[in-house]
């Protein structure tokens, strides 16, 4: 139901909840102190990353992607869209050649998914690469789940593996998971 729901949107409806929910990322006091982020490349309407890339850049934040090595993420460290070509599943993802970090290494990670809840559970499209890659860094408030307002409910049945976010950004607001990260 959420896919089909964000694959309606039009791309001026995109464009404005990003821009929206990445001015939402700026002004939030996590981003505000992160040397080094990771984001991702967007797909199928998603929130874009792009005002939160060149802003990270413009102030010298160290700016991550992932790219899905095994069944894994790996995150690469990028200078500029140039850094970026399009990798598996259709998703642009960081060359070769760019340097790689531990995520315990980076400071903020923004997070996809096809649904989040109040709690701060996550749905993404089931293959596990931000469960199995991002579950040591639960709870440490360094997580942060990015999408349209319309892609929280109030539960989703979770499983153990689950990763789940700390804090969720959204084009209209912030939200603090119940239980979670303050």
């Amino acid at each position: 139901m959420m896919l089909e729901r964000r694959s309606l949107l039009t791309s001026r409806q995109v464009s404005e909840a990003s821009i929206s929910a990445q001015q939402l990322c700026l002004e939030h006091p996590l981003y505000a102190s992160a040397r080094s982020v990771a984001l991702y490349s967007p797909i199928s309407n998603e929130i874009a990353t792009d005002v939160l890339m060149n802003e990270s850049l413009g102030r010298g934040v160290a700016v991550y992607f992932p790219v899905v090595l095994e069944d894994r993420l790996v995150f690469r460290r990028v200078h500029g869209v140039a850094d970026l070509v399009c990798g598996k599943f259709g998703i642009c993802e960081p060359l070769a050649s760019c340097e790689p970090a531990s995520p315990d290494a980076i400071d903020l990670f923004f997070v996809p998914g096809v649904a989040f809840d109040l709690s701060g559970r996550r749905i993404g499209f089931g293959k596990g690469f931000y469960d199995r890659s991002l579950h040591s860094l639960e709870g440490s408030g360094r997580l942060v789940g990015l999408c349209h307002d319309f892609q929280i409910v109030e539960s989703i049945a979770g499983a153990p593996h689950d990763v789940q976010m700390d804090i969720l950004i959204t084009d209209l607001r912030v939200i603090i998971p119940r239980g979670h990260f303050t």
